[in-house]
C-alpha cells in the first residue's frame, strides 16, 4: 500500500476506460442558504486532464488502502484546500460500471467555504446553486449521476422514540432496568452515525449509505441512561422534561426547513402528529435490524 498507488487507467465491465485502478471518488460539498437553496462546490478541470474544461467534483483515484470517504476528503484537500473538519458526511452514492465504480461522497458544509485551486488539476472552484448546475458544461460522469444525486442533497435527521424502540426490542428484563436497557441501545445506535444506515429509508433517494444526524429522545426512568447533549459524532441526546411524545414533536419542529426528518416509532398517535408536520415514519424493526 502506498500513496497514489491507485493512479492508472482501468477497464470497466462496460468496456470503458476510467482513471483509478481501485475506483475513484469525489466530494460533493453542499450548503443550504436560509432560503433553502442548496449550493454545491464545483471544480472546473484543467484543460490537460481527462474531459478538461468541464465542471465536476474535486476527486480522483482511490488509493488501495482508502475507502471512498477518506479518498474524497483527501482529494478535496489536495485540489480545493477544503478541510474535513468543516464538513459532515451525509451520504454516499455509488455509480457502478461493473468492476469499477465512482463513489460520490455528499457532505454538508458549514457555509459557502473558501475554496481555491490548490494544485494544477483545477482551473476554478465555485459554489453553484443546484438549480443552475445543468447550465454548465459538466463532466460526462457527473452529468450522468447529477439527476440522481440532486434529490439527495437535503440532510437526513432521524428522531428515535427510545421508549417505544426498547419496548419493541423486548429485551429480557428491560422493564426492571429501563436506564440500563436505554444505555445498551444507545451504545449500539451511536455507530450508525459513523458507519451510516445499511437500509435506505422509504421515500428517499437510493444511496449506498445515508449518514443521518440522530436525535435520541429519552423519558422517565430511561432518562438516566445519558446526560443531555452529544453522545457521539452526529448523535444528540434529548431528555424529555415531561412527555416523550411532546419532546419528539418538538425535535421535528426544530429541524431546519431543508432537512428531511424520519421518526422511528410504532406509536400510532405519535406517527399521526409527526406526519402532520411533514416527517416520515418507520417502525422500530427498521432500526433494530441495522444494529
Amino acid at each position: 500500500m502506498a500513496a497514489k498507488d491507485g493512479d492508472g487507467w482501468a477497464l470497466c465491465g462496460l468496456g470503458h476506460q476510467h482513471w483509478g485502478l481501485h475506483g475513484a471518488t469525489g466530494l460533493l460539498a453542499v450548503h443550504h442558504t436560509l432560503d433553502g437553496m442548496p449550493y454545491v462546490l464545483l471544480q472546473k478541470r484543467a484543460w490537460w486532464s481527462h474531459h478538461g474544461g468541464t465542471w465536476g467534483l474535486p476527486g480522483g483515484a482511490r488509493d488501495s488502502h482508502e475507502d471512498a470517504i477518506a479518498g474524497a476528503l483527501r482529494e478535496a484537500l489536495e485540489e480545493a484546500a477544503l478541510r474535513a473538519d468543516l464538513l459532515r458526511i451525509q451520504g454516499l452514492y455509488v455509480d457502478d460500471h461493473g468492476g469499477w465504480a465512482f463513489e460520490t461522497v455528499i457532505a454538508e458544509a458549514e457555509g459557502l467555504l473558501d475554496a481555491a485551486p490548490a494544485n494544477a488539476e483545477s482551473i476554478d472552484l465555485r459554489w453553484v446553486a443546484a438549480d443552475e448546475v445543468t447550465a454548465k458544461k459538466l463532466h460526462p460522469g457527473f452529468a450522468h449521476t447529477w439527476p440522481t444525486i440532486r434529490p439527495a442533497l437535503a440532510p437526513l435527521v432521524v428522531v428515535l422514540d427510545m421508549a417505544n424502540i426498547i419496548g419493541a426490542r423486548a429485551e429480557h428484563g428491560w422493564w426492571k432496568d429501563r436506564a440500563g436497557a436505554a444505555n445498551r441501545l444507545l451504545n449500539e445506535i451511536v455507530p450508525l452515525a459513523r458507519n451510516g444506515l445499511s437500509r435506505n429509508p422509504d421515500h428517499l433517494p437510493e444511496l449506498a449509505r445515508w449518514f443521518p444526524r440522530l436525535v435520541v429522545v429519552l423519558e422517565g426512568a430511561a432518562a438516566r441512561a445519558a446526560d443531555p447533549g452529544p453522545a457521539g459524532v452526529g448523535v444528540e441526546v434529548v431528555v424529555a422534561p415531561g412527555s416523550g411524545d411532546d419532546a419528539i414533536v418538538d425535535a421535528v419542529r426544530a429541524a431546519r426547513p431543508w432537512e428531511k426528518v424520519l421518526v422511528v416509532t410504532a406509536d400510532r398517535e405519535l406517527r399521526e402528529r409527526v406526519t402532520a408536520l411533514g416527517a416520515m415514519v418507520a417502525g422500530p424493526r427498521w432500526l433494530l435490524d441495522q444494529l
